[in-house]
């Protein structure tokens, strides 16, 4: 289950260039989100982890 803390979330969306799929962008929170029923490739969701400058990102 991918997961991402939004406090910690810089709002950079990285994750969203690499993982789009995946992850979006909540313009009004200036925060990233992981989308409702995920169907993402592994190595794109390790991709976003590893883009993420906060390291908030987590795939359990």
């Amino acid at each position: 289950m991918v997961e991402i803390d939004r406090e910690e979330c810089l709002g950079c969306e990285a994750c969203v260039e690499v993982c789009p799929e995946v992850f979006d962008f909540d313009a009004s929170e200036g925060k990233a989100f992981v989308k409702d029923d995920v169907t993402g490739d592994e190595a794109c969701i390790d991709e976003a982890i590893a883009s993420c400058p906060a390291s908030c990102i987590t795939n359990e």
